[in-house]
């Protein structure tokens, strides 16, 4: 339970990490933005399959295949109702926000919003692989979400000081995401570990969610902005960053 605890508040403060790195580097290119983006969906695309999908088949049984296929889409379904039901908003619009502008500050906080409502179910991903009981399987998820929740932590700052939010504010803003994030990971734990014959649908559930946000969410807004091959060639990076690691830690 300590492990999880730990690795728990290692995933949510990956994205205080990525904050403080925001702040450093206030005004950052889309280029910049996209290929850090694309390696990041990489990471939680390898994350996804090799990680939650993969491991669902396999404590599947004799109906592994059909449980993890409702599971995905389940995951899928979900995620996709929370976005009708939540207000939010997927991405910031124009390159550049008008200091103290209220309109401009409630579409930041719409899109912080929508990254908070995402970190739950990655947060879910991670406590349902220490629910598996493999602990190296589980670290490695871990690992792959924190990597991804860097970039994501940088990339909310400079909207936010841009709108006339103060830097503190801003870093409490990015501070509660990524606490979003452990609660999301107790869940993800606790919920396998009440009942174990959960876990193939839980599994594969976390995968569908992550599969969501990479094809809804990452990779529409890392190809918006002229930058599409390389970013493109980004997630393949992230991609094998995270095969290599399952290798090799396998």
């Amino acid at each position: 339970m300590e492990l999880v605890l730990l690795t728990a508040i290692g995933v949510g403060g990956a994205t205080v990490i990525g904050a403080l790195i925001g702040f450093i580097f206030k005004k950052m290119s889309h280029k910049f933005s996209d290929i850090v983006l694309s390696f990041a969906a990489g990471v939680m695309l390898a994350a996804a399959v090799l990680g939650l999908i993969m491991p669902s088949l396999e404590y599947g049984g004799r109906y592994g295949l059909l449980t993890t296929v409702l599971g995905i889409f389940a995951g899928a379904v979900c995620l996709n109702l929370i976005d009708k039901l939540v207000p939010h908003l997927h991405k910031l619009v124009g390159p550049d926000i008008e200091e103290h502008n209220n309109a401009s500050l409630n579409k930041v906080l719409l899109f912080v919003t929508a990254i908070a409502i995402h970190n739950l179910p990655e947060g879910i991903a991670a406590g349902v692989g220490f629910g598996s009981g493999d602990t190296s399987q589980a670290l490695l998820i871990a690992g792959g979400i924190a990597l991804q929740n860097i970039p994501e932590g940088m990339v909310i700052i400079a909207p936010m000081l841009a709108s006339g939010v103060t830097p503190r504010k801003t870093f409490v803003c990015a501070m509660l995401t990524g606490l979003v994030e452990v609660v999301g990971t107790l869940i993800g734990y606790f919920a396998v570990s009440i009942s174990s014959a959960i876990l193939p649908f839980a599994l594969a559930f976390a995968g569908g969610t992550m599969l969501y946000v990479i094809s809804d969410e990452m990779i529409p807004e890392t190809h918006a902005h002229g930058s599409e091959r390389g970013a493109t060639y980004a997630l393949l990076v992230g991609f094998c960053v995270m095969l290599i690691s399952d290798v090799l830690l396998g």
